[in-house]
């Protein structure tokens, strides 16, 4: 038992944890006939500016996938320098539109503290946590690769030729998500100028970066066709081929803590991409059953409903 467990631990912290990997789902939301749309879904980087190969596999799997969009669901700090890894590892992405929310390692930074309390719920903040760079961060996201802010707001933006209608909460784990400012703003977008005719989008998005159940529920009541976030870390430790995390650090359903599922909700089913994150705590580097990723979304075209309703007579 001893010799397994110190295998384990070699594993998780020595190797597993810089095992990248890339997870790749197929989403069928665009207007039937629509061609298909590359986005990649960053999460959870907690980039310390010392994690070169962290950064430089970012890097590489941005060029290799070329996409049409980046959402980025937040906590991309983990260390009062991280930006300085950011900016390399972001930097291909340059001119690519995106979307980006807030997790609150965007804001402050990680601290020390017991795992095994992850087992008694989500975790509670410490008071004496560092101050990180944000307005740094985002003017990088903002004005050098040309994202767009959606912390408690919305925009549109067209993409490939996509009308797209993405809004968002700030880290809904800290409390600092305003879903009524978000909606509030979602309405404005959609009716468009005065002067404009309102025009539907042709797709909405719905992005946080911790997947709470409320922000989840009010999303697809507002009409996003697909919910993205991340935060869970997958549970960071897993039971090696389990469907289910541990822990998620919320309260989501365990076995929808990572990866692609669907949310059920007043009536409408919706699909949910939660990112185990590219990273971890510098305060508990270790990842097992659980390989740090990034999302690749394949956007294609929904069927025409006459062929579903006859696919399922």
């Amino acid at each position: 038992m001893g010799a397994v467990g110190v295998g384990s631990a070699v594993w998780g912290i020595g190797i597993e944890r810089f095992l990248f990997t890339v997870r790749r789902h197929e989403l069928a939301v665009l207007p039937p006939g629509a061609p298909s749309l590359t986005v990649l879904h960053l999460s959870d980087a907690h980039m310390a500016p010392w994690q070169r190969r962290k950064q430089q596999w970012i890097a590489a799997t941005a060029e290799a996938v070329q996409p049409d969009l980046v959402i980025n669901t937040g906590d991309n700090l983990g260390h009062e320098e991280g930006l300085r890894g950011i900016r390399s590892a972001f930097a291909p992405l340059r001119g690519v539109p995106g979307f980006f929310v807030h997790g609150s390692n965007d804001v402050v930074g990680p601290s020390a503290r017991n795992p095994l309390l992850y087992f008694t719920g989500p975790s509670g903040h410490q008071a004496r946590a560092s101050s990180l760079d944000t307005p740094a961060m985002d003017a990088f996201f903002t004005d050098e690769l040309g994202w767009t802010d959606v912390n408690d707001t919305a925009a549109r933006r067209t993409v490939g030729g996509f009308v797209i209608d993405a809004f968002g909460v700030d880290d809904a784990h800290r409390d600092w998500d305003d879903i009524d400012a978000s909606a509030a703003a979602l309405d404005r977008v959609r009716r468009g100028r005065w002067w404009q005719v309102p025009a539907p989008a042709d797709l909405t998005v719905g992005v946080t970066h911790a997947p709470y159940r409320r922000v989840l529920d009010r999303f697809t009541e507002l009409g996003a066709d697909m919910l993205i976030a991340g935060h869970t870390h997958g549970g960071q430790v897993r039971i090696p081929f389990s469907r289910r995390a541990l822990v998620a650090n919320c309260d989501i359903p365990l076995d929808q803590a990572r990866g692609l599922s669907e949310w059920h909700h007043a009536g409408r089913t919706v699909p949910l991409n939660v990112s185990a994150g590219l990273g971890h705590s510098i305060y508990a580097p270790v990842r097992f059953g659980c390989r740090p990723e990034a999302s690749v979304l394949q956007l294609v075209a929904r069927r025409p409903e006459h062929e579903s309703r006859a696919d399922s007579v």
